[in-house]
Parts: structure tokens; sequence; C-alpha cells
């Protein structure tokens, strides 16, 4: 795919690999070759080993902790216009640090809001990311920003389902712009969970906002990362008399006891996309692609073409 004066071009850095391998597949493409030489102290050089000039580059990369993800990205930014690539394009389909959006108490940092002056300060032109954690990000950004929302896979699946009498719901109070989103498009009712916390990752309370006796619930969120919320909130579903809890979530982050606190829970099932690299640790875990649609906004992109059909809003 491409045009002889500007051809698309997709890399990867090395933690998503396996993500952009399966994008260059929908694409049809091979993916590009790139090397990364690593110094005995950490230090690392990404390096580009085939010829970009005046193409369209695509790099593919999330960037959880630790933060050689996010560097490395940076880097291969960098090389890429300085090896005079036509326009440099992150794909981005977990974008980290973007829990950090605002100021909620003194003498903190708005990580999502540096790491967005990183990504430019790099020379980036454009980024498509998917289900950051708040909206408003794509505001922290001076470049195009295509945000993609994984509500495009979920709900035909959840529709899939067959499950008899669906209650979407969200786990907490800033969730609930996205769970009204999955309610209105299959048109079932909504309860929220009010969560207050110790500290973070650490839920000291929670309450119920709806009914959900006898219902199918679906607790749908950005990113599970400990899952302590998740599966207090999955337990509350059934103590007030849910027949079902199922969770759908963008991101499956799953750090410290995550799998443990699943594999505990009432949940039935999770499903993720493959953002993040999926973890097969549990039964419960089910991930769906995210690379048809990342595959899709990049032709969009490439060719000039309007990428609003792939997402709901």
């Amino acid at each position: 795919m491409g045009t002889k004066r500007h051809p698309l071009k997709v890399f990867s850095c090395r933690y998503s690999r396996y993500l952009a391998e399966e994008i260059c597949k929908s694409l049809e493409i091979e993916l590009g070759e790139t090397s990364c030489a690593v110094f005995s102290d950490g230090e690392f050089e990404p390096c580009f080993e085939e010829t970009i000039r005046g193409s369209h580059v695509f790099i593919v990369q999330s960037t959880p902790p630790p933060a050689d993800n996010i560097m490395e990205l940076l880097l291969m930014i960098d090389a890429a216009k300085r090896a005079s690539a036509y326009k440099v394009i992150a794909v981005i389909p977990y974008f980290g640090y973007a829990r950090q959006d605002r100021k909620d108490k003194p003498r903190v940092s708005i990580g999502a809001k540096l790491m967005a002056d990183l990504l430019s300060a790099a020379g980036v032109d454009r980024v498509i990311t998917m289900d950051l954690h708040a909206d408003q990000i794509q505001g922290f950004f001076n470049v195009p920003v295509d945000h993609l929302f994984a509500s495009a896979l979920f709900i035909p699946f959840i529709r899939n389902l067959g499950l008899r009498d669906i209650t979407i719901a969200s786990p907490d109070v800033g969730g609930t712009k996205r769970a009204n989103t999955y309610a209105r498009l299959l048109e079932t009712d909504m309860v929220i969970c009010h969560k207050s916390r110790a500290k973070a990752n650490v839920v000291d309370s929670m309450t119920l906002i709806g009914e959900v006796a006898g219902k199918d619930v679906i607790i749908v969120d950005d990113m599970i990362d400990t899952a302590g919320t998740m599966s207090k909130a999955a337990r509350l579903m059934v103590e007030k008399g849910a027949n079902s809890v199922r969770a759908f979530a963008a991101h499956g982050v799953l750090s410290g006891p995550a799998i443990e606190n699943i594999e505990k829970s009432v949940l039935e099932e999770l499903y993720f996309t493959n953002s993040l690299p999926p973890k097969t640790t549990s039964p419960k875990l089910k991930y769906i692609s995210v690379a048809g649609a990342f595959a899709e906004a990049i032709g969009r992109v490439y060719k000039n073409r309007s990428i609003s059909s792939l997402y709901f809003k």
C-alpha cells in the first residue's frame, strides 16, 4: 500500500511488535525493519533499517511503565524526523500516564500533558490512540489526535452474547458517560457505582445507584489495573440480586494482585482488547483484537479519509 511519492510504512517499537505484526497483516504490507542496540548500562538506540525518506511513517507502541516504552517511542519519532520522513504518526493503543490528567491535590504533575509535550517535542505529526482515560487529554496535544473507542468492537460482541436482560454498569461516577454510551446503543438500563478511595488502587467503600435484581450486568471501563474496584463492584451487583456479572475494558493493565483478585471474584468473564500484551493466566480473561480497527484507521489517515465511522460516541 502507498504511493510512489509518499509510501506508507509501518514500524514498531519492541513492546508492541505483536500488535504491529497483526496490523500489517490486515493492511497486507510488511512490517518495517528496525533494530535496537542496547548498551551495557541499559541505554538503547533504536534504528530504522530501511529508507524512510519521504514516507508516511506509522510507529506502533503502547506506553505503559516502565519509562523505557515511552522513551523508545520518542527516540523512534526523532530518528524518523532526522531521516526525512514526510509524516510521522504515533499509533499508541494504550496511552500511559493518562490517569494523571489533572491536579487533584497540591504539588503533583499532570503526567498526561507532559507525555503530550514530549511527543510534540520529538516531532510527531499526528497521534492515533484508543480509549483515553479522559477525553480531554486530546486537548493536551497541538497536533491532530484520532481517538478510537473499544465500544466499536465490544458492542457488537455484547449483542451476540445472547444475554436476556442486560444492564450496563459503571464502576465509578467518572465512567458514567462511557456507560451511558453503551446503554444508549444497546437500548438497556444503566446503573452506577459510587466509590471512595482511601488511596490510589485502594477502594474504601462502594454503593450502588440503580437496580440490578434479575439482570445480566455488564460493567464497562477504560482499563482494569489491580481489579480491586472491578471485583468489589461485581460482588456488590451479585449481593443486589444480579443474575451474572461480566466486565469489558479497553486496556488490561492487570498489575500487582490483579489475577488473584479476578480469580476470587464473582465475575464470570472479563473482556479486553489486545492494546497491551494479553495475559492468559486466568480462564476468565478473554481478548478481542484491535488490529483491524487500527489498520483501518491507518489506511484512512494515509488516504485523508474520515475515520469517524470507526467508533461510537
